[in-house]
């Protein structure tokens, strides 16, 4: 009986369904998670760390010492009693400059010293020369420029609010005191405060806009799940589980039998090894040809190998635990859930709950961190690093327990992934093409 034709397994019902379940899950999972979570920013903005400082020391103006910054403060306070977007943090400038140098807060307003000196100085009949006090709006890219333009933006209207009630005031008092005041002096009073915008904590001109940890953690991870895959096939082919096709040519090995937690075990073994190389490569690709920005690169080299390590014995261990789909699972951790969870882009503060959540366990997040640490904040422990490398440790450890207990139970129970001699068929588990 003659072969049917090869093209006859388009008449399949099982290869379109089958084919298309899996086209389906990915498309709409990447459409959910991807857009999801960074259509609408504004709309789910919560508590946006923002730090607020008063130095100002005040005045003495008509017997009584006045302090305008503290009304400034309480000005914003009041108006942010409200709003849940923005969470305003009244600290000292020192512990302002420390905040914006971890990334605990995308920007700051500052109240100078000399605020009250200044404004009284503009309706003082000794001043010969009248100077307009000023704000500072301080950004911080290196927490996240989305992150941190919602924070300027806020910071330059409270600003703007704060100079308006201020200039009310000041031409009431004007008017009560019955001064004569020029239309150009009724024109500052009105809006006296100059509201200045400066970095609160500058980056080099290589750092991607504080967006090049985002993308080097993202390579550490992709180089760790694609590494994880290229590692499982190649093992396969060695032992003979799998064939391998040099253009027309296709060569298979001789199959090995062995078990599934001798074939972890060599997968995990070539991981740990190879995440050496691939670590290396991407700081040399990184810093040396493309002359990122980076200082520390004795850590960034160790923080690279062992982030590439921890997500490839991850990827390994779902490809042995669930075979072909495994690829999918590792896809979707990895990528598809990560990414928009990691907060790089879009502050977490601005996400959607479900992703507020996942953003506690997805990898991404946490490697995202600890690179900014290294890259940005002078590797400070308490700027994400210290959180980076136990969370790491905690996947590398479940992802070994998980991947051997399992690849054990199914030894012991005789699912081989190809019949041993003298055994049936029947008997054995289907190959895992992996």
């Amino acid at each position: 009986m003659p072969s049917p034709e090869p093209s006859s397994v388009l008449r399949s019902p099982k290869l379109w369904i089958g084919s298309g379940l899996i086209v389906a899950v990915v498309s709409i999972l990447f459409a959910l998670l991807y857009v999801g979570g960074n259509v609408n920013p504004k709309g789910n903005l919560r508590d946006l760390p923002i730090a607020l400082v008063n130095s100002d020391r005040g005045a003495d103006t008509n017997g009584k010492h006045l302090n305008l910054g503290d009304q400034v403060v309480s000005g914003i306070e009041k108006s942010a009693a409200n709003n849940d977007s923005f969470a305003w943090q009244v600290v000292s400038r020192e512990e302002a400059d420390k905040r914006l140098g971890q990334g605990k807060v995308y920007g700051a307003l500052v109240v100078p010293e000399n605020f009250t000196a200044t404004v009284a100085g503009l309706t003082s009949p000794k001043a010969t020369e009248a100077k307009r006090p000023a704000l500072t709006v301080l950004t911080n890219q290196s927490a996240g420029s989305i992150g941190s333009s919602m924070a300027s933006q806020a910071n330059q209207k409270a600003a703007h609010a704060a100079s308006a009630q201020l200039g009310k005031d000041l031409l009431d008092r004007a008017a009560a005191q019955k001064a004569q005041l020029a239309p150009a002096a009724k024109l500052m009073l009105a809006d006296p405060v100059n509201v200045e915008v400066a970095d609160g904590h500058p980056l080099g001109t290589h750092s991607a806009m504080g967006l090049s940890a985002f993308y080097y953690a993202l390579v550490l991870v992709v180089c760790g799940v694609l590494g994880a895959n290229a590692i499982s096939s190649q093992v396969d082919t060695a032992l003979g589980y799998m064939h391998t096709d040099f253009g027309p040519f296709r060569q298979r090995m001789p199959v090995r039998h062995t078990s599934r937690v001798r074939t972890l075990a060599v997968g995990t073994v070539l991981m740990l090894g190879l995440s050496v190389v691939m670590g290396s490569l991407v700081e040399l690709a990184t810093v040396g040809i493309l002359d990122m920005d980076a200082s520390h690169l004795g850590l960034l080299w160790l923080y690279s190998v062992g982030t590439i390590a921890a997500v490839g014995v991850s990827a390994l261990t779902l490809l042995a635990v669930f075979g072909t789909p495994g690829m999918l699972v590792s896809t979707i951790i990895f990528i598809a859930m990560a990414v928009p969870s990691s907060g790089a882009t879009v502050p977490l503060e601005a996400l959607p709950g479900f992703f507020r959540t996942l953003s506690e366990f997805e990898p991404l997040r946490q490697i995202t961190g600890g690179m900014r640490s290294i890259l940005y904040y002078d590797a400070q422990a308490d700027a994400g690093l210290t959180r980076a490398w136990i969370s790491m440790g905690i996947a590398l450890v479940a992802s070994v327990l998980f991947g051997f207990g399992v690849t054990r139970l199914y030894d012991r129970k005789g699912l081989h992934r190809i019949p041993r001699p003298g055994e049936s068929a029947d008997t054995a588990a289907a190959p895992a093409a992996v």
